[in-house]
């Protein structure tokens, strides 16, 4: 099989976690729009799993959570008049879960905004970590029983809910209301109320819709399939996490929490993908050459 040239493939993961769209990319690395998306899908695959496997036993002391609104093909409102039903999804929320010490993302999904993700959130993240922690969220209901379900009282919960004034006429479509203050909310446990804060995830949440063309308000970049919106999330991650210098830490979120003491580059990553495909190709070749031959 032909492969694009190892400085080629990297350049291409980089434009796409530095927030250039799949076309745009196409033309500055002269290549095919379906070349840069085959890759994104084999990134995002094998970027999935490796977070999976590799963020594990994480020792932090406390973790916001957060949700960041996106849509897929088209908004919820036009679902039921898309011309493509098998693709529209609409409202797409990310949920993540970030140490604020070491701004490692610990636990992210991607799906609605009821409680069924929520507890999907938070049984993913409590079999991520190695000890009890400090946990702050905003004031979404659904994290009550998310919470409660998958720590139980192995928690020091606290919530914090943000008080918002009334928004300029002019600012309404544009500009969420003034915050005039928030209440925290001591849930379970034994919480510092100096750190019942969600303000690491929230600039997290900046840093995803500056890095992921995906997530640019009012344009025509949105996600046209959930499944790339997914890969483009994957991809993003490991990099966020293992390759990216965080300015404040001078490490990478990765080796302040304790997971690595190496940096990776875009390099390692086009080599997850080369040996993901070459146990692919051993896997079939063992199974044609397992299958009985007829005389």
């Amino acid at each position: 099989m032909n492969k694009l040239p190892l400085e080629t493939r990297v350049r291409i993961l980089n434009l796409l976690v530095e927030g250039s769209s799949l076309r745009s990319i196409s033309r500055v690395c002269d290549v095919s729009i379906n070349t840069v998306t085959k890759l994104l899908v084999d990134a995002g695959t094998v970027c999935a799993a490796f977070h999976d496997e590799k963020v594990r036993n994480v020792k932090a002391k406390r973790i916001q959570c957060d949700e960041i609104w996106s849509f897929c093909y088209s908004k919820a409102k036009n679902v039921p008049t898309a011309k493509r039903q098998d693709l529209a999804y609409g409202d797409v929320w990310t949920w993540t879960g970030l140490d604020a010490d070491s701004k490692l993302i610990v636990s992210w999904m991607v799906g609605g905004r009821d409680s069924d993700y929520a507890m999907g959130l938070m049984d993913d993240l409590k079999s991520r970590l190695a000890n009890r922690v400090q946990l702050t969220t905003d004031g979404h209901r659904a994290y009550l029983e998310a919470v409660e379900g998958a720590f139980g009282a192995d928690i020091d919960y606290g919530m914090l809910v943000k008080l918002y004034g009334e928004s300029p006429e002019a600012e309404k479509r544009y500009s969420p209301a003034q915050c005039i203050g928030a209440r925290k909310t001591r849930i379970e446990g034994n919480p510092d109320p100096a750190h019942i804060s969600t303000s690491y995830t929230e600039r997290h949440n900046l840093t995803m819709r500056m890095q992921m063309r995906r997530f640019t308000r009012l344009t025509n970049a949105f996600s046209k399939k959930i499944e790339n919106h997914c890969h483009s999330l994957a991809l993003y991650f490991v990099w966020y996490n293992w390759v990216r210098l965080h300015k404040a830490l001078r490490v990478t979120p990765a080796m302040a929490g304790g997971l690595t003491d190496k940096l990776m580059s875009m390099e390692d990553i086009v080599a997850l993908i080369d040996d993901a495909e070459m146990k692919a190709t051993i896997q079939k070749r063992g199974a044609i050459l397992s299958v009985p031959q007829s005389n």
